[in-house]
């Protein structure tokens, strides 16, 4: 139902209620999480207005950070939710962590760290399916590139060391930091992750590469291989 008509439209209620027109008097930041899902979907659906399917999209996926991660298949699945509202919730998460990513390309890594964690937890945390990602930097620790090279189940098998080790030369890279996810959840790292990282470190220290790190990214947060004292082991 267009929200200008019926008793379910916003533009039936006080114009200091309505998320468009309380954004642009007072700013994005008075506006609930609801309200600022609204004025991404613009419309609501047949008996509902907008921010009351912006409260049930959220309360479905756990918060926005679910809902910005939610895949297509995930919002098929959500009764009201046509093509166009798909799209405009998809250009929405896209947006945000392109974003992200140039908050971090050619930024020193230790002046950064919180807006590289920020894109990690963004940009995997929720995915589906395990993703192999390397950053770059150079000799001063500036992020040249932030890259997705494996995907599919990640162990020895799936992760090329070479590839990895020539795209570098490529960038002219001298320090990299690994990094996949547990879709389980589960950040506890596996005995092929062991394996997997010091056949990498290895790998990188014998052409002079500086493997600095390896992050583990899950729903519930990551865990860090140097913090944890194992990553030369």
């Amino acid at each position: 139902m267009d929200e200008s008509l019926g008793r379910y439209g916003i533009k039936g209620w006080p114009k200091s209620e309505q998320p468009r027109e309380l954004l642009l008097e007072k700013g994005p930041e008075y506006v609930s999480d609801a309200g600022l899902v609204a004025i991404l979907l613009r419309l609501g659906t047949k008996g509902k207005d907008a921010v009351t399917l912006g409260r049930e999209l959220l309360k479905t996926f756990g918060g926005l950070r679910g809902l910005l991660n939610a895949d297509k298949r995930d919002l098929e699945n959500i009764k009201g939710l046509g093509a166009a509202k798909i799209a405009q919730l998809l250009a929405a998460t896209e947006i945000a962590k392109r974003q992200l990513k140039e908050e971090i390309i050619g930024k020193t890594l230790i002046n950064r760290p919180d807006h590289v964690l920020e894109y990690l937890s963004m940009s995997m945390s929720n995915l589906k399916e395990e993703v192999f990602k390397v950053i770059y930097l150079n000799s001063a620790n500036v992020v040249l590139a932030v890259e997705d090279l494996f995907k599919g189940t990640v162990d020895q098998s799936a992760v090329y060391p070479r590839e990895i080790i020539k795209r570098a030369f490529e960038l002219n890279a001298s320090g990299l930091i690994f990094v996949h996810n547990h879709p389980s959840g589960n950040l506890r790292p596996s005995q092929q992750d062991f394996s997997l990282n010091e056949r990498l470190v290895k790998s990188c220290k014998a052409v002079d590469l500086n493997p600095l790190d390896h992050f583990i990214v899950g729903p519930t947060g990551y865990i860090s291989f140097k913090e944890k004292g194992i990553f030369f082991k």
